[in-house]
Parts: structure tokens; C-alpha cells; sequence
């Protein structure tokens, strides 16, 4: 039975990668920074339908650290390199968090072309493909990049931005090893425990009112699920080596769609669901000031809309309707406060 290494196992898209592979009969080494996670991690994956067993192996290795990661990738067939590393609090500068991203990144590089790794399927984001652009009519593709030197650009854009550069450069600098990027959009669906997407957030502060007023951008949407059957696909096929494939789904969504969505789909439940959207200069006053509003900036008043066309036709993926999506994970969400 091949082993594939899922990075960050403990976390939302982590969780639903290790249930997609072993779904699909692989065996699963997943890192997490402290070993005292991992029954965190064996009942998230519980209650999304898989009780792995032997089947799933989980040791300790943290990005910002060499040790660990030779043993983590020693012997695996793959790697799905998902984990990211993340800040509680808005970063004093940029490096606090791009530095990390990079050398985190590779370091599973490093590791994965010593352990003789063939594939390393890398998550990415739209972050590093839809910002620091002109306003444009056209989706954008797997063809853009992020203009890190852009006004507005803010420290997880360039993050992803630079540690995917970092990661293309490191293959074609050193050879012997194949690697394919997912840049997923928005990430949306059923929630395994309390961790989850920024994306998901929002629509937690809608549901519970803590949200006044939607803001004016709208973007792709994608499911969870459909971004780990992605990683899986870019992991096998061998189409995929040497490509970035946008995950997304259907057409992009202003917030007041997704509100619009969660009313008519959830009723009464969507009762504190916000139906006025913030005027476009308050909204850009307000993320001057507010650091959690700061990250959506550049996004401010545009329609970050990209395409999927390209895993569709060289992978055969197929994401699932956004609305049967965003429905789902407002259930999910409701169900978790009880």
C-alpha cells in the first residue's frame, strides 16, 4: 500500500486530504507540531465517516524547524505539502510571515527529493495568482501571478506568492522530483472540529449576527472536498506534473450572493445573516484600521473571478454546486455550537 505524507493533518483542508487518500486505499504519515494533537486528529477524521487505524501514521515536524521532516518524508510514495504556517495576531512586518512560508516550504522540498519522494503536490491560493492587477474582464487563470510589489498586497498574498516561486524554483534548480500546485479560491464546507478556513469565519460571523454589514468584493468559492479529490488527481495523474491548477467553482460570488444563498437555503436559521452591504469607501476606511479586515484591502470593490477550465480538461475534475456548498456549511457550523 503506497504512503503519501499529508503536512498539517490537523488542519481543515490537512483533515480532508487525509480522508480523501485513505478513502482511496492509501496510507497516510501526517505532521503535526505537537504530538499531543493526534487524537484531535483521529476523531476529526471519525467524523468524517474514516476510522484509519494502522492505516494513518502521525508524527511530529514543524516547518520552522529542519528536524523531524528527513524521518516525516523518509519512505512515502508522495507528499501533499497543505500546512501553511499561520499568525494569531496581524505580523509587524511581512517577513514574519513570508519567511516562514518559504523555508517551511523548503524544507518539505528538501526532504521529500532526500527521501526519494516522486511527486510533491504543493497547496497554493489565489493569493498567489489575483492581486496586484489592473481591474480586468477576463477570469484570471493558472498563466497570472500576484505582483508582490503592488500596492495593498498584504502578508499572506506574498506569502503564498513567494513560497510557490520558492518551490518552482527549488525543482527546476535541483531536478529529480515532480511538482504540481493547487491555488484553491475561498474554501468552503463540512467543518471535522474547530479549525477551519478564514473564508468559513465569514460566514460563521454572518450566521451568528457578529457581522453588521457585507462587504463589497466578490471571488471564487470552492468546496472542501473538492479541493482535496484536486490534490489527489495532481498527486496521480500524470498529466498534472509540472502544472498549477486553479480550484474553483462555477462563478465568482459578491457577498451579498452568498447571503442571498444562506437565506433562501436556510430560512429562519439565516435570521442574523446581514442583507446591507457596507458602501465601498467605508468598507476601505474600515481595513485601514481594522487588521481583520486589512488582508481584503486590495480585494476591496473588485471582482477577483478565475476559472477552473484547466483542471477540468487536462484532470477531469469537477467541483460540486457552490450553493449546495455554502448550504452545507452553514449546517455544518450550526451544528458545531451544539
Amino acid at each position: 500500500m503506497a504512503e503519501i505524507l499529508v503536512t498539517g493533518g490537523s488542519g481543515y483542508l490537512g483533515s480532508w486530504c487525509t480522508l480523501a487518500l485513505l478513502n482511496a486505499g492509501y496510507s497516510v504519515r501526517t505532521t503535526v507540531r505537537d504530538l499531543a494533537r493526534e487524537d484531535q486528529v483521529r476523531a476529526m477524521l471519525r467524523r468524517g465517516g474514516a476510522d484509519p487505524g494502522d492505516n494513518l501514521r502521525v508524527v511530529r515536524a514543524d516547518l520552522s524547524s529542519d528536524d523531524d521532516w528527513a524521518d516525516a518524508a523518509a519512505g512515502c510514495d508522495g507528499v501533499l505539502h497543505v500546512a501553511s504556517p499561520t499568525l494569531t495576531q496581524t505580523p509587524k512586518n511581512d517577513d514574519e510571515m513570508v519567511r516562514p512560508a518559504v523555508d517551511g516550504t523548503l524544507r518539505v522540498l528538501r526532504a521529500a527529493r532526500d527521501g526519494g519522494v516522486r511527486r510533491v503536490v504543493l497547496t497554493s491560493a489565489i493569493g498567489a495568482i489575483a492581486y496586484g492587477h489592473e481591474p480586468r474582464d477576463t477570469p484570471f487563470t493558472e498563466a497570472d501571478w500576484t505582483d508582490v510589489t503592488a500596492d495593498g498586497i498584504q502578508p499572506y498574498q506574498k506569502s503564498k506568492t513567494l513560497a510557490e516561486r520558492a518551490a518552482w524554483k527549488f525543482v527546476n534548480d535541483n531536478g529529480g522530483l515532480e511538482l504540481v500546485a493547487v491555488n484553491p479560491t475561498g474554501v468552503l464546507g463540512p467543518v471535522l472540529g474547530p479549525d477551519y478556513s478564514p473564508s468559513l469565519t465569514a460566514i460563521a460571523r454572518m450566521l451568528d449576527g457578529s457581522m453588521p454589514a457585507l462587504l463589497p468584493f466578490a471571488s471564487g468559492y470552492v468546496d472542501v472536498r473538492d479541493v482535496a479529490s484536486l490534490h489527489l488527481l495532481a498527486l496521480v495523474e500524470p498529466a498534472a506534473a509540472g502544472e498549477r491548477f486553479i480550484a474553483t467553482a462555477g462563478r465568482s460570488l459578491w457577498m451579498r450572493d452568498v447571503a442571498t444563498i444562506l437565506r433562501d437555503r436556510l430560512g429562519d436559521r439565516a435570521a442574523k445573516v446581514p442583507a446591507k452591504e457596507m458602501p465601498l469607501w467605508a468598507a476601505r476606511g474600515l481595513a485601514r484600521v481594522n487588521p481583520q479586515l486589512r488582508q481584503l484591502r486590495a480585494a476591496l470593490g473588485r471582482d477577483l473571478a478565475a476559472t477552473s477550465a484547466k483542471a477540468e480538461r487536462v484532470l477531469g475534475w469537477k467541483a460540486r454546486p457552490i450553493e449546495d456548498t455554502i448550504a452545507e456549511t452553514a449546517d455544518s457550523l450550526l451544528a458545531l455550537e451544539h
